[in-house]
């Protein structure tokens, strides 16, 4: 579901366990009262909430923001046809979100190339 112009204009996503939402706000260029309002209207996204109820990601929460934000934002659709079109396109879904996951993969090898041949 992710356009490809529009990802590769978002930052890569660090090799880290756990983020904040103030990470997955910069990460995902959306702010963080949108998370958490997002967090009410997809079933989804269910981040993992610790002491003070402090709101940690994971890397799937992050792939699965990337996306609804790319359903709103870029592809116009509405909250109810986005949280539609995550419930019933999963099975295309799965092949673009592995095609995310293999490009995410390869910008953080060549990171990784680029700090080694330093």
């Amino acid at each position: 579901m992710l356009e490809p112009s529009n990802n590769d204009q978002l930052p890569a996503i660090p090799g880290k366990r756990y983020f904040t939402i103030g990470e997955v706000s910069d990460l995902c260029d959306v702010k963080p009262h949108v998370l958490r309002y997002w967090e009410q209207e997809f079933p989804q996204l269910k981040p993992v909430k610790r002491r003070g109820n402090r709101r940690y990601y994971q890397r799937q929460d992050v792939l699965m923001i990337r996306q609804i934000r790319s359903l709103l934002y870029e592809q116009g659709y509405t909250i109810g046809g986005a949280r539609q079109q995550l419930t019933d396109g999963a099975s295309g879904e799965q092949a673009t979100h592995y095609h995310q996951l293999i490009r995410q993969m390869i910008v953080e090898l060549e990171d990784v190339l680029d700090v080694l041949r330093a």
